[in-house]
């Protein structure tokens, strides 16, 4: 029973393997390939303006947008770049990527400001070479907060911050003071273009459209992108619109921490329940797809390589041999070494990630438990359990106590040495002594029934 299940599980498992590695490693090629944008050609009259908008939060997904945005205008030689920034913040990591991407970037870029260029999204702004803003639009308020919104008191990470928003701000000759207000609540501030505004202590300075042009915190106040575009004379200029693709939009949010870790919750948990519950069905399909969502998304995202696919695919790998055959705990420390290390370099935080694979290794631990008591009949550990009973409805028939034999008397037909038999009335029983010997033809006397163990002694 024990050799039969190996084997099939031995036979399995390649096919696992094999379904886990097309589904994470070779489709992520052609996935990426078959919605990879094609960029538009510049026009025979002229370079060409390109639109990128920054209307989500900041993160990395958005980081490696642009980066791909930017590489596009690059390889069109465009004239200017204008980014349609709509936000309130986001990661403060992604935001110093993107103002270095920005400021290393050949193009000119102007920031235009629709609604809110708030906390990392000023940060942004600032990086670009002039600020355009729209009505009524606003820019500031570039504390560091934490995941509830809560302000960081943490002054190492406030003084980074604050060193980021001056030299962002120093960039284009802008007060550095009005910046540094703007993420540092205890320093007292006073705007004298605006009427002598006195900010002091526990409050972030957030200005105005109308307020950052009279500070020198933005060129121009316009309506639309097209305004802008007029007011730096490219009006006769092709635009070109850059936009998220499919991909990149799944991406994003496939990587958003939430999901990230159902992915991984769905991932774990179906193939474990697919290990311990026999039928490559529904939980190991299941699980194979939360895995290649997870490791597609990263790999859209600008995260993931081959290589995360491979170490991830070792590991699942290893953890089922360790099922089989016995290495110490050495094979199943190696696996989930790969599997962790596979999730981690496919993350662009690889602490994030880590506490994510802890969560979902917790939650995945207790929906495989539940199944498993679910399903008890059908699991991995009766394949190594005779589970058949010798009963009379499974067709065996066990053998009858003679225990109506005790204190009956008979004539030894054979001699007992010390087993042999005797003529108990019409029948011949097969008898043991206690050790003595009996000759043929002697009386005898059964002193014991054990089972069908008949014990006789001779009769005095």
């Amino acid at each position: 029973m024990r050799s039969m299940g190996i084997r099939r599980w031995l036979i399995r498992l390649p096919l696992m393997l094999l379904m886990m590695g097309m589904v994470v490693g070779t489709a992520l090629p052609l996935l990426a390939a078959a919605d990879e944008p094609t960029a538009e050609a510049p026009p025979i009259n002229g370079p060409a303006v390109y639109v990128i908008p920054i209307k989500q939060t900041i993160e990395s997904g958005l980081q490696s947008f642009l980066e791909r945005a930017f590489q596009e205008a690059e390889e069109a030689e465009a004239e200017q770049i204008i980014l349609v920034i709509n936000t309130y913040g986001g990661r403060v990591d992604s935001a110093d990527n993107i103002g270095q991407l920005i400021q290393n970037s050949p193009i000119p870029t102007v920031a235009y400001v629709q609604s809110n260029a708030i906390s990392a999204g000023a940060y942004i702004a600032l990086n670009a070479d002039q600020i355009v803003m729209q009505p009524n639009s606003s820019i500031g308020d570039a504390a560091v907060v934490d995941g509830t919104g809560e302000l960081i008191d943490n002054p190492k990470i406030t003084s980074m911050w604050v060193s980021k928003m001056r030299a962002a701000a120093e960039l284009n000759d802008r007060d550095p003071a009005i910046a540094i207000k703007m993420v540092d609540p205890n320093v007292e501030l006073t705007i004298a273009e605006l009427n002598n505004k006195t900010l002091g202590k526990g409050e972030l300075l957030t200005l105005t459209s109308q307020e950052a042009l009279a500070v020198g915190y933005a060129e121009h106040i316009a309506g639309s992108v097209e305004e802008t575009i007029d007011w730096l004379g490219l009006g006769q200029r092709t635009v070109i619109e850059v936009d998220l693709t499919f991909a990149e939009n799944l991406a994003t949010w496939l990587t958003s921490p939430l999901i990230r870790t159902l992915l991984l919750i769905i991932g774990i948990a179906g193939v474990a329940i697919e290990l311990v519950v026999p039928g490559f069905g529904a939980p190991g399909i299941i699980g194979i797809a939360g895995f290649g969502l997870y490791f597609f998304a990263h790999f859209i995202a600008g995260f993931a390589g081959l290589e995360s696919v491979v170490l991830f695919v070792v590991g699942i790998g290893l953890l089922i041999i360790e099922l089989f055959i016995p290495s110490f705990g050495i094979l199943g420390f190696l696996g989930i070494g790969s599997l962790v290390a596979g999730v981690v370099t496919a993350a662009y935080d690889t602490e994030n990630a880590f506490y994510s694979l802890l969560i979902a290794f917790g939650v995945a631990a207790v929906l495989v438990v539940i199944f498993a008591i679910i399903f008890k009949k059908r699991g991995i550990w009766n394949r190594f359990i005779l589970s058949d009973s010798l009963t009379k409805e499974a067709g065996y028939i066990p053998a009858t106590s003679r225990e109506d034999l005790l204190d009956k008397e008979g004539v030894t037909l054979t001699p007992l040495r010390p087993s042999g038999t005797v003529q108990i009335g019409e029948e011949r029983i097969d008898v043991v002594t206690s050790g003595q010997f009996i000759a043929q033809n002697r009386s005898v006397r059964v002193i014991k029934v054990e089972g069908t163990r008949v014990i006789v002694r001779e009769s005095v």
